[in-house]
């Protein structure tokens, strides 16, 4: 997911470079948002292993 994130934000930066705007802001957003997911499924993933790593260790 942070793949697809990084590649919109190119995409994000190149049209902004040729004059795209609308092109740009649609590609940024959407990189934002990816971005913003994939933080939080890896903070989900984190406290499982937390959470779950002091459970086995029992």
């Amino acid at each position: 997911m942070l793949k697809w994130a990084l590649f919109f934000f190119i995409i994000a930066i190149i049209a902004g470079i040729f004059g795209f705007t609308g092109i740009a802001a649609a590609a940024a957003t959407i990189a934002k948002i990816l971005f913003f997911i994939f933080i939080i499924i890896c903070l989900v993933f984190v406290a499982l292993a937390f959470f779950v790593g002091k459970s086995v260790l029992k």
